[in-house]
């Protein structure tokens, strides 16, 4: 394809690909925060499940196209050989916590701003604006600080990547089989979690969601990094993601006349049109604004808080949780245990009132 149709393409499939993600996240109410509420709270796990077989699909479906030569998942970010554990144990924390402030994760703050909460753009705009000052503004210094100080080169111990395939080589396993061990394991082991359930198996809406959600990161792969892939400027591989693109997003529609729309700007767009549409043909579009003082600050500091922990991480419940589960990469686990475990500790935070009241009952429990 010559460089425009390329250029033109990915963020147009980017759009009906979030536009798909949208709609199916409204009408099934898939939702990550949503997932360790019911737990915490009413000890239904079905929601908890259908994030994992989104990851479990995901995994599936991502390595495939790999091993088959398809995509190049080494050049994605999740990979590089520069391991930043610090960044993804706080930022994971960090993006956990506020999520349950905020209301949702990146992702479901736009399906909900989408089907008309005025409380979710409020959220969208600040973790847009701090995810871009931790990017490139006043936080970009101390995330700089904090990485350097932090990450560990594995090149020193001959690894190309952070991939858990590549960790398995060193105990003298074939890469290649290591990577299939690997996707038996994770994959495999995921999947008989979800399904062995017959509670999960008769919820058709949460199985059809973690289905279609870990598809939609396997066709998000395929767009960048097959259709994408030009000689002279190539499209940056990468799947779903919601923190970086939405501080993109803002820039874009304040930039508009010097900027180009990429893949995740396209995303975020289309995520909020499916959700759109799909709540007027549910009739569930509502107007919803905030309660009180407190209900606003809650959201502004759940937003903030997701902003710089999304971008310290590199991703959010989506953008590491499931793309970056998908490449098998360690620091994406790493990611995902801190954001659910930042989670359950903020669902402790909202049923205590308080962080210190939160923090005894959670070591009383450990």
């Amino acid at each position: 394809m010559e460089e425009i149709e390329v250029a033109l393409l990915v963020p147009l499939l980017g759009l009906c690909l979030g536009g798909l993600l949208g709609a199916t996240v409204q009408r099934t109410q898939f939702c990550t925060m949503g997932a360790i509420s019911d737990i915490f709270f009413i000890g239904d796990w079905n929601r908890f499940r259908a994030w994992m077989l989104a990851i479990a699909t995901a995994i599936l479906g991502t390595q495939i196209l790999h091993m088959q030569g398809l995509i190049d998942l080494s050049e994605s970010i999740y990979l590089t050989p520069n391991l930043g554990w610090a960044g993804a144990i706080l930022g994971g924390l960090m993006f956990g916590f506020g999520m349950t402030l905020g209301g949702g994760c990146g992702n479901k703050t736009l399906v909900r701003l989408g089907a008309g909460n005025l409380k979710s753009l409020v959220v969208a705009i600040v973790l847009g604006i701090f995810a871009y000052m931790t990017l490139r503004g006043l936080i970009g210094l101390a995330r700089v600080e904090l990485e350097a100080a932090t990450i560990i080169d594995l090149s020193a111990f001959e690894l190309e990547t952070q991939s858990i395939p590549a960790f398995l080589s060193l105990l003298g396993l074939d890469v290649e089989l290591a990577r299939i061990v690997s996707i038996c394991v994770i994959s495999g082991g995921l999947f008989v979690f979800c399904l062995k359930n017959a509670a999960f198996r008769e919820s058709k809406i949460d199985m059809a969601a973690g289905f279609i959600v870990g598809l939609l990161i396997v066709a998000a792969w395929f767009v960048t990094g097959n259709i994408g892939f030009d000689d002279f400027e190539p499209t940056p591989i990468a799947s779903f993601s919601f923190v970086a693109p939405i501080g993109e997003g803002l820039q874009y529609l304040m930039t508009f006349t010097g900027s180009k729309i990429n893949f995740g700007i396209a995303v975020v767009g289309g995520i909020l049109l499916g959700s759109f549409v799909s709540a007027k043909i549910s009739g569930e579009f509502r107007i919803e604004a905030f309660v009180d003082a407190s209900d606003l600050k809650r959201h502004l500091s759940g937003g903030a808080l997701m902003g710089t922990g999304g971008v310290l991480a590199l991703g959010c419940t989506i953008g590491q949780g499931v793309s970056g589960m998908s490449t098998l990469a360690l620091g994406s686990l790493i990611a995902l245990l801190s954001i659910i475990a930042g989670g359950a500790f903020g669902m402790k935070y909202l049923e205590e009132g308080s962080v210190i009241a939160a923090c005894e009952d959670m070591f009383k429990r450990s």
